[in-house]
């Protein structure tokens, strides 16, 4: 058989070294495996999200509307869609910049993340967030619209220009959001108050810190 086709499907080498199916899902980047890609999503956007003002908006709505399970449904459904679109952006600009200069750039913006993680967020700027709806469609809309630019969206972008595999950094960073807002839902102020918020920045800041530096020193060495 000849090396370039597998099956009747042919191959080629795609950006960065991958091994392209012609009509399939580009394979993986090299370096990387499945359970890497989507367990460092989930507990990159899971550690950041503690304390970050989307969980604190979920507390609110919870204690506004006292429905929690249109409010998770909500959440679900905003970070799917939002999450999506950052992780096909950091995809596909990776795919075009795939040069040594652009992974230094992504290993400089998880150290940037570490640093803003450590920055704590206030749940005063959520106060004139949408109550007119039902708790489903308000904190769809509320969720997508705080999640603009917030550093767990940002952190899906970097995500998804690493690892180049959309669906599976999505679904790494929408099972993070969950993990860390669905308790929050339940729980209300008591995770807050029970949860080290301190503790958990700082774990969160040196996982950043470790992918980043990491990434730099493949690129560097």
């Amino acid at each position: 058989m000849d090396p370039g086709e597998t099956n009747g499907m042919a191959l080629s080498l795609g950006p960065g070294g991958r091994r392209d199916v012609i009509g399939c899902p580009a394979a993986w980047p090299l370096g990387y495996s499945f359970m890497e890609a989507l367990l460092t999503s989930t507990a990159v956007v899971a550690l950041a999200e503690i304390g970050d003002k989307t969980q604190l908006l979920a507390i609110l709505l919870a204690t506004r509307f006292h429905r929690p399970l249109p409010i998770v449904l909500g959440i679900l459904v905003a970070t799917l869609a939002n999450h999506f679109c950052a992780a096909l952006l950091g995809a596909s600009v990776a795919s075009i910049f795939a040069h040594p200069w652009f992974r230094i750039a992504i290993g400089l913006s998880f150290v940037a993340m570490a640093i803003w993680t450590l920055i704590p967020d206030k749940i005063d700027d959520l106060d004139d967030k949408p109550a007119r709806f039902g708790p489903f469609v308000t904190t769809v809309m509320a969720f997508f619209i705080v999640e603009m630019g917030d550093k767990t969206q940002i952190a899906t972008v970097a995500l998804g220009a690493q690892f180049q595999q959309v669906w599976l950094v999505t679904t790494g960073t929408t099972l993070g959001m969950m993990i860390a807002n669905v308790p929050a839902v339940f729980l209300g102020n008591q995770l807050i108050k029970r949860v080290p918020l301190g503790t958990v920045r700082l774990v969160a800041a040196l996982l950043f810190a470790v992918i980043g530096a990491w990434l730099l020193i493949r690129q560097i060495a």
